[in-house]
């Protein structure tokens, strides 16, 4: 099929703010519940964090069952809203609809390892998160393309090999509270919703979803945008964010690492310690995010190439990588100091930063530009107006903690 390569990004990236919708959940929640199992490890109340930490997988079970029902009848209507054409629309379905009806991997497996990340167990959810993302390498061309005398799946095959590896991650993460002896035991008492942990857990974690939710609204608002520009705008999209990942990824697991720390401190009162997590985890965050600048502009072209794109659509994607990666030290530093906030109890300042980030500056100034070749500086822009917002609110925050 002549460009089935492309039709099939741009169908992923139709299907992203869904995906995105799943992160943002167990994302969310995962925050919540790891500043305040943090914050009462602190404080030495060892009984209250495991039942937060059995409130917060309970909500996690109930997600699933609303983005089931939604695999089951909602996919096609969403999909289709995006794209007339019939091609693209039913690989889009194909792979949404595997996504959503099994997330139970990835939104248990999120909040879990959130749980685990705040009882200082990083090493255990790195190699957790490992298992799972090599399973999915191996797997994704072997169910793709049809190897090892398998039929050919296309897309069906990327969603297949998506959910075994979060399942695998799941597993492998349930083993060790099986065997090892975790710091918290979760009983199944703990599952009973209690209104004052729900309330502990959602000051952090409902700014903190809705956070998340924005990356899925700029990416469905910015697909209806690039859609009336070009098809290979979207497909450029749709490569920037597969690309983006590989370099936020190690700043998120900053992010990740520095919460427990300051709300662990916070808890314990130690403004020092604190004031070395911030200042570390952004000098870290600089780097990362160096690198993949060197990387992306350095070899934008052999990079981009790895996707099966026409040579007009390849052009388009080298040129807004090398506009929009500039923007990376103001996301490196956003990405920091909204877990600062998140850490410090205060979610809506966090709140705030994602929406100057993804909403309130890109989306405008995109619609209003509307040109193919300079549609791509509303990313960068956002970042930057983000970072100076961010500098603002975390000073004030801190100076009055």
């Amino acid at each position: 099929m002549a460009n089935a390569g492309e039709m099939a990004i741009n169908a992923l990236t139709m299907a992203f703010p869904i995906q995105m919708l799943i992160i943002a959940l167990g994302v969310g929640t995962g925050v919540g519940i790891n500043a305040l199992i943090s914050r009462l490890l602190g404080m030495k109340e060892i009984r209250k964090a495991e039942n937060a930490a059995g409130n917060a997988l309970c909500m996690s079970l109930l997600y699933f069952v609303g983005l089931f029902l939604f695999g089951i009848f909602g996919t096609q209507a969403f999909i289709s809203s995006q794209t007339e054409n019939a091609i693209v629309a039913q690989f889009g379905i194909d792979y949404l609809r595997i996504i959503a009806i099994f997330s139970l991997g990835t939104l248990v497996y999120m909040c879990l390892e959130k749980i685990t990340v705040a009882t200082g167990r990083t090493k255990i959810t790195m190699m957790t998160q490992l298992a799972g993302a090599i399973t999915n390498i191996v797997l994704d061309p072997i169910l793709i393309y049809g190897w090892l005398g398998l039929p050919v799946m296309g897309v069906k095959g990327a969603a297949i090999a998506t959910v075994i590896g979060q399942f695998v991650s799941l597993i492998s993460l349930g083993l060790f509270y099986v065997n090892k002896h975790p710091i918290l035991s979760i009983h199944g008492s703990d599952f009973h919703l209690q209104a004052d942990i729900l309330r502990n857990l959602y000051r952090v974690g409902v700014p903190a979803i809705m956070m998340q939710l924005l990356v899925p609204i700029m990416s469905y608002a910015m697909n209806l945008i690039l859609g009336g520009i070009s098809e290979a705008s979207i497909t450029a999209y749709g490569i920037y964010y597969k690309l983006q990942n590989f370099v936020f990824m190690p700043a998120y697991g900053l992010n990740n690492a520095s919460i427990p720390i300051i709300s662990y401190n916070y808890g314990a009162g130690k403004q020092d310690r604190i004031r070395s997590t911030i200042r570390w985890a952004l000098i870290d965050s600089m780097v990362i995010m160096g690198i993949g600048v060197i990387l992306l502009e350095g070899w934008t072209e052999p990079i981009v190439s790895i996707f099966a794109v026409s040579q007009e659509t390849m052009a388009l994607c080298v040129w807004a990588l090398r506009i929009i990666v500039w923007g990376f030290f103001f996301a490196g530093a956003n990405i920091i100091l909204q877990g600062v906030c998140q850490a410090l109890g205060n979610g809506k300042y966090s709140l705030i930063i994602s929406l100057i980030r993804f909403l309130l500056i890109p989306l405008p100034f995109a619609f209003l530009i509307h040109s193919q070749l300079h549609v791509w500086f509303a990313i960068p822009l956002g970042e930057m107006v983000g970072m100076i917002v961010a500098i603002l609110l975390t000073k004030h925050l801190y100076k009055n903690m």
